[in-house]
């Protein structure tokens, strides 16, 4: 199929008892692409995340993979090639750096794969190489965000989720964990769904981007001819 997406939304509906989180939102991911998801707090950028891989309580509206529709239930997203990392930079503090990138490849079953895999991930996350052993607890944030994102790739993904990759980090530290999200996607060919509040580092990275209001896509486009169209500033400025 010429125009086959490799995922898509179409008209989802999330509601949080009498709260809608999602009110119709329809976004796509094509191979190969980085989509950036952006908005106001509350806007539902997310709860997209998690309603593609199964976290959030859908009440109507549908998910397609690869044109099929599927039930996203969050262990057959991990078999379709599917990694959500989630905000916050949440490692287990208490294990160590190798301890937790095994624990990303629980679906792998072969030890050697496993640590074929590992030496993979460590070509772009080198910094790490030298911490094998050390709890991941005593981490710089910037470092356990690397570690968040490198577990994400242990089942060697088709489709990396990330929610708010810069959250709490420095300056410098964001724009080193773009430019391994960039590093990614460009040589693992990894399509990436990214909610960021960061508009500097998604007009270096992304190739398209969705704006949410209230639920609801109100632009979709190239990040930088977004912004200059001012549609961000209503939004967080909530004059839509």
């Amino acid at each position: 199929m010429k125009d086959e997406k490799l995922l898509k939304l179409k008209d989802i509906h999330v509601h949080y008892g009498g709260v809608k989180a999602l009110d119709g939102a329809s976004v796509e991911l094509d191979e190969g692409e980085i989509v950036a998801l952006m908005g106001p707090n509350g806007a539902g950028k997310s709860t997209i995340l998690k309603a593609i891989f199964g976290l959030a309580p859908v009440t109507s509206g549908k998910v397609f993979w690869h044109e099929k529709e599927v039930s996203p239930i969050p262990y057959e997203m991990v078999d379709r090639g599917i990694s959500f990392v989630p905000q916050g930079r949440r490692v287990f503090r208490n294990l160590s750096v190798l301890e937790n990138l095994e624990i990303g490849a629980y679906t792998v079953r072969n030890k050697n794969e496993i640590k074929e895999r590992i030496e993979e991930v460590l070509v772009f996350f080198p910094a790490l190489r030298e911490k094998l052993r050390q709890s991941s607890g005593v981490l710089s944030g910037g470092q356990q965000q690397m570690l968040a994102i490198a577990r994400g790739l242990m089942i060697d993904p088709k489709v990396l989720l990330l929610d708010e990759p810069s959250l709490g980090l420095a300056p410098k530290i964001v724009k080193e964990v773009f430019a391994k999200i960039r590093e990614i996607n460009e040589k693992r060919g990894t399509a990436i769904m990214v909610v960021e509040h960061n508009l500097k580092s998604l007009v270096e990275i992304a190739h398209r981007t969705y704006v949410l209001d209230k639920g609801k896509v109100v632009a979709e486009g190239m990040p930088k001819k977004l912004i200059e169209s001012g549609i961000l500033e209503k939004v967080f400025l909530g004059k839509m």
